[in-house]
């Protein structure tokens, strides 16, 4: 009886839907940004901590591992910006969708040199 209730709900935690848009990672002591998108939100948040804290090479961005390690993560916040509705199509591809709300983002906000951990677009 327990084994069921248990393959149940792994089902279910399988099953839900996930939770795919821009996000925003931001130092709290100095005001800087990170705009990004994820496939995955709830797994974005994750992957920047483990990085961060664990000083994998996952984070390229020298600035914000820095600050990462000089403020602490206490002093960092996980924001979502956006989200894409969900598709009843299962084979469509939100890549194209999350890329052009992540652009709008990046426009509005401008995370870029003493604002922000973003690169510029070359």
């Amino acid at each position: 009886m327990m084994a069921d209730r248990r393959s149940e709900l792994k089902l279910a935690y399988k099953n839900r839907p996930v939770s795919i848009g821009v996000y925003q990672l931001k130092n709290e002591k100095n005001g800087k940004i990170l705009v990004g998108s994820s496939l995955n939100l709830d797994k974005a948040f994750n992957r920047f901590i483990f990085g961060l804290n664990y000083g994998d090479d996952i984070h390229l961005n020298k600035d914000l591992r820095k600050d990462w390690q000089e403020y602490g993560q206490e002093n960092f916040s996980f924001e979502v910006l956006d989200q894409l509705k969900p598709s009843e199509d299962p084979l469509y591809n939100y890549k194209e969708d999350l890329a052009t709300l992540e652009e709008m983002w990046l426009e509005k906000l401008q995370p870029y040199d003493e604002r922000g951990y973003n690169q510029r677009k070359k």
